[in-house]
């Protein structure tokens, strides 16, 4: 009997990644008009990014069915497995709900843990999970931990433009004028799970002047895994970041691994955006 991980591809986990971790994923859909993709399957992060800024029509998400999950479920059953599904915030997607339908039956194999973020919040979560594993902990001994040690995970991004979120009827079209006029980067993160803003910029040195200060705010755990994130073609933005935080990223002592953001984030984020995910002591 061995322990599987499965988890969704919000997580922007890429299928070599997965690979390389053991783990399953489970793709999110990406809607372009009448043009249906597999997220991380038939469409690449980067194609992603071409087709969202080549397309005239904006895309949209949709979660991983009920039917998905249980024929993943009904695998790990068949092999005699056991299992730990963790997916992206419930507050954000279906996805969660979805799998805790799918789970009806197969209760006493799998266990779902609603990671209560995304992106590379959710990898590292899923990261821990695999270290844990490979430590020998049961499925039941894993959720527990993730359960607790998500609530230390911290996210916090900078956008370069509203205007995907005003595509994707987030905001207004007059906030999103007003925000471009202005050249507004607004600084969020991930709080209990859902999108909270911590301020509003001028221009993208500003912006990343309070992406830095609000990240010491945080009181990082230098023991635990940190992962930096963009979207985009480019991380040349991201590199400007690092460059001009080392004091932030240095004490980790190591160069810190660096993952694109995929479509189901960068359907709303767009291009251009920042992030960086660790843990709060």
């Amino acid at each position: 009997m061995s322990v599987r991980i499965i988890i969704d591809s919000a997580s922007d986990i890429t299928s070599d990644r997965a690979a390389k971790l053991g783990v399953e994923v489970l793709p999110l859909k990406t809607i372009f008009g009448e043009e249906e993709f597999l997220d991380g399957v038939n469409l690449s992060h980067r194609e992603f990014y071409e087709k969202l800024i080549e397309s005239d029509v904006h895309p949209t998400t949709s979660q991983i069915s009920p039917y998905d999950y249980e024929e993943v479920f009904k695998k790990v059953k068949e092999a005699g497995d056991t299992a730990v599904c963790i997916t992206i915030s419930s507050k954000l997607s279906g996805c969660y709900h979805s799998a805790n339908i799918a789970v009806d039956g197969y209760e006493d194999i799998i266990t779902i843990v609603d990671s209560e973020n995304v992106a590379v919040g959710e990898q590292l979560l899923i990261e821990l999970a695999v270290q844990l594993r490979e430590e020998g902990k049961s499925a039941g001994e894993i959720a527990g931990v993730l359960e607790t040690e998500k609530k230390k995970v911290r996210l916090i991004a900078l956008l370069d433009t509203l205007e995907y979120l005003r595509k994707g009827g987030r905001i207004s079209g007059a906030a999103a004028m007003a925000g471009g006029i202005l050249s507004i980067k607004p600084v969020i993160a991930i709080e209990n799970g859902v999108i909270a803003t911590l301020g509003k910029a001028r221009g993208s040195k500003n912006g990343q002047n309070q992406l830095r200060e609000y990240t010491k705010k945080l009181n990082i755990d230098y023991s635990k895994a940190c992962i930096l994130a963009y979207t985009g073609l480019s991380d040349e933005l991201l590199k400007k970041y690092v460059e001009d935080s080392k004091e932030i990223y240095e004490p980790f002592g190591y160069e810190l691994p660096v993952s694109t953001i995929g479509s189901t984030i960068g359907t709303h984020a767009g291009p251009g955006a920042i992030a960086v995910a660790f843990f709060a002591k």
